[in-house]
């Protein structure tokens, strides 16, 4: 194929559609496409959404869930056989034993720890091993915003509505009561803990608002929001000495033989050798599936995203709940080829940003609740057929984001979104002066491990916080309500571990029962060992990145 002419960063052909969104925009600052209603929402949602699409999702055939829907990528993992054979294990050499077991070091695993040592478990006796390094995580990667009602306009009641709606009703209510009320005392501790939220002259905190909220409750921190959350979450974790595991992610839980949880089997990244760990309670913060590539969609998330936790807490026997549902954002980055899929935070849009098609036409209110956006999207580029085709044949809207300067003044993309401007100026783009091309990207696993308002699971010694958990955002996520309950549950979740801890009355024998009886239910369902979970990382080797494409076309 011929060189491509860039001009400011664009192929010469896609600079005639940005001539047409430049001609338009005088007559689209300050009119908005009408927010759709809720019949129109559900018309648009079974006709374009990846969750309604047909294929693509498959019965998971054993389990506790046994007969609920997952797609292909989560069942395969589900069905398949351990990565350790349990009768080759030796558990009677323990190298760590510990009150509390932590697995993940994002939002979730830190807020859990440190509400541990609060609770009155000593530092010695608490462990948090993760999969990279400390930190590595979607969390470090949100951007827009944290949501906490703390105005006098706003209540947890009206946070609670607006989450519950967004689910699609689907939520577990008591879970999202757990959620808002927590959410003014969560800002109130980051703040005390040094986190420098934006705020204006007078040193109120600038609040915006996202798709599906009814009220300005964003707190951010520019386009850096989870970075500086857990910047300061992390240091509060070091000052106090709590140990942490690097490169050492989980690869079985270990249970006393009668469905309690009692520790689990860590291994090395680098060197494979094994980790035996003794636990009164685990905390699973594993995160969610963005690096599974769902139906083929590229993703947000984080090198280290693959369902682990799923896989483990099933295999104990924890319940899952709305597996069917998966959180496509509405705007992920779809040119230039270097950034497919990294994300472009929903405050874009809150500022002033427009989605337009090819023809510079505002098509969707531009912060309608996540699910509804995505779908509005796709159907414009392939079922109305007015999206700009990438020099690769991805397709994809403009986000006009020279608009935000208009609405809001020069310099404010500059301020508020200095993330957004770096990750295009290396590709010679300037977001101030040019739209860029979206698409929806995988962003957020849904459902997960069901859990009570205080994080436990149905499993004895479980608990889960964070995206590995089920039942807080039902059918669908609001923006800055993923960051909150990392720290939401995450703090409960450490604070019940440590009440259990206290009571303890396990012997904490140390065995692989669980994970025989479910290698015998694969061998009945006549299931092949020809996969193995969890995968732990990624593999784009070869026809696995060459052949992935958006399959629900």
């Amino acid at each position: 194929m011929a060189e491509l002419k860039l001009i400011g960063g664009y192929p010469e052909y896609m600079r005639e559609s940005i001539k047409l969104v430049e001609k338009t925009r005088p007559k689209r600052v300050g009119k908005l496409p009408p927010q759709m209603t809720m019949e129109e929402r559900e018309e648009i949602l079974n006709l374009c959404h990846p969750d309604y699409a047909p294929g693509g999702k498959r019965p998971i055939s054993i389990g506790p869930n046994k007969g609920d829907i997952a797609p292909n990528e989560v069942v395969d993992l589900l069905e398949a056989y351990p990565l350790i054979e349990p009768d080759e294990i030796d558990l009677n050499h323990v190298d760590y034993d510990v009150d509390i077991l932590i697995i993940g070091g994002g939002l979730a695993g830190t807020s859990a720890a440190l509400l541990a040592n609060d609770s009155g478990i000593p530092v010695n006796r608490i462990l948090l091993a993760t999969k990279l390094r400390h930190g590595d995580s979607n969390s470090i990667m949100a951007q827009g915003g944290t949501q906490a009602a703390d105005r006098p306009e706003d209540s947890p009641v009206i946070h609670y509505i607006d989450t519950m709606g967004g689910g699609h009703f689907a939520n577990k209510p008591d879970v999202v009561k757990a959620l808002v009320e927590d959410a003014p005392k969560v800002i109130k501790w980051l703040c005390d803990l040094g986190a420098m939220f934006d705020r204006d002259k007078n040193g109120n905190f600038v609040e915006l608002s996202g798709g599906g909220a009814s009220r300005k409750r964003m707190h951010a921190c520019r386009d850096y929001t989870g970075m500086e959350e857990l910047r300061v979450l992390r240091d509060e974790f070091r000052n106090r000495g709590i140990p942490v595991l690097e490169y050492y992610p989980a690869i079985e839980l270990l249970t006393d033989g009668d469905n309690r949880v009692t520790g689990a089997i860590l291994v090395n990244l680098e060197t494979d050798e094994y980790k035996i760990v003794r636990a009164k309670a685990v905390i699973l913060a594993t995160g969610g599936f963005g690096r599974l590539h769902i139906r083929g969609f590229p993703t947000t998330n984080h090198y280290g995203a693959t369902a682990d936790g799923l896989v483990l807490a099933y295999r104990a026997g924890a319940k899952l709940r709305d597996t069917d549902t998966v959180q496509y954002h509405p705007t992920g980055a779809v040119y230039p080829q270097q950034i497919v899929g990294l994300l472009l935070t929903e405050k874009l849009r809150t500022a002033g940003a427009q989605p337009v098609n090819k023809y510079g036409e505002a098509f969707v209110f531009p912060l309608e609740p996540r699910d509804v956006e995505a779908a509005a999207i796709i159907r414009e580029c392939y079922i109305r057929d007015n999206g700009i085709v990438t020099p690769t044949g991805l397709r994809g809207v403009w986000l006009d984001t020279p608009l935000i300067e208009i609405v809001q003044g020069k310099g404010y993309i500059e301020k508020s979104f200095p993330a957004m401007v770096r990750m295009f100026k290396r590709f010679g783009i300037d977001i101030t002066k040019d739209p860029v091309l979206v698409f929806p990207t995988l962003h957020y696993q849904n459902g997960g491990v069901e859990t009570d308002p205080w994080g436990r699971t149905n499993v004895e010694g479980l608990w889960v916080a964070g995206e590995v958990s089920g039942g807080v955002h039902g059918k669908n996520r609001l923006m800055g309500n993923s960051t909150l309950d990392c720290m939401v549950f995450g703090r409960r979740a450490g604070m019940s571990a440590a009440e259990y801890v206290k009571s303890y009355k396990g012997d904490g024998r140390l065995t692989l029962d669980h994970v025989k009886r479910y290698i015998k239910m694969l061998q009945d369902a006549g299931i092949k060992p020809d996969r193995r979970s969890p995968i732990l990382l990624p593999d784009y080797r070869g026809k696995r990145v060459l052949a992935r494409m958006i399959d629900i076309f």
